[in-house]
């Protein structure tokens, strides 16, 4: 049955300006984003695909032009709309960021980092640096690893820091095996950057882990 047949409370277009956007599920959601579906599938049916085939929204979005365009009825086309969507999302969260209290907008800082690390097959260490009243001034991706760990070198740190003029510091590195929890690796870096950084006033706010769909929190944790 196409979607034009459906009762108008179960289109997801009409779903979606009735009830909102957060009352559809994931593949209603995507299948608005694909318009049409392929012969055979409507939008929604190929969405579910989507949805199994990936395992979920987070893989999805992670996924590489070719990964994605192994599916029947995917092109280079849509996973260039894809990534548009991702990127937009990205700089609408770090403008957020970059306009108030990043420790008043903790979705905004979790959701920002979960853009620009769950994809990432290397270790990556970044940091955001934030003035005086906690407004994100810039965001530098440090130290690049490989597939299991990073080198972190804390003059290197407390350098960048003082280049921004920086108040205060949130950290963030992703784990490419998907397991969030932190090393003993992660903590004593940790303890090193806090100390490195209190000898020119400068705070370090949280630590942040990402590892696929989870994003741990060191300051949550009571790790800082």
């Amino acid at each position: 049955m196409s979607i034009t047949d459906w009762p108008a409370g179960e289109r997801p277009r009409e779903k979606l300006l009735e009830r909102g956007a957060s009352s559809l599920s994931d593949a209603e959601l995507l299948a608005i984003f694909l318009r049409t579906g392929v012969v055979g599938k409507s939008a929604v049916d190929l969405a579910r695909e989507l949805v199994q085939q990936f395992g979920s929204l987070t893989n999805l979005f992670a996924a590489t032009e070719e990964e994605f365009c192994a599916i029947h009825g995917m092109g280079q086309a849509k996973f260039v709309q894809l990534q548009a969507v991702i990127e937009m999302s990205r700089r609408a969260l770090q403008e957020e960021m970059r306009s108030g209290d990043a420790l008043n907008s903790p979705r905004a800082v979790r959701d920002y980092l979960q853009l620009l690390l769950r994809s990432r097959q290397q270790e990556v260490f970044i940091a955001l640096f934030l003035d005086a009243q906690h407004r994100v001034i810039a965001t530098e991706e440090l130290f690049l690893g490989t597939l299991t760990q990073t080198s972190v070198y804390p003059r290197e740190v407390v350098k960048r820091a003082l280049h921004h003029n920086a108040a205060a510091v949130i950290f963030a590195h992703n784990h490419p095996s998907g397991v969030a929890e932190p090393s003993q690796s992660d903590q004593l870096l940790t303890d090193a950057l806090k100390q490195a950084l209190a000898l020119v006033d400068v705070r370090v706010l949280d630590h942040f882990i990402v590892a696929g769909a989870g994003c741990l929190s060191f300051a949550e944790k009571g790790m800082l």
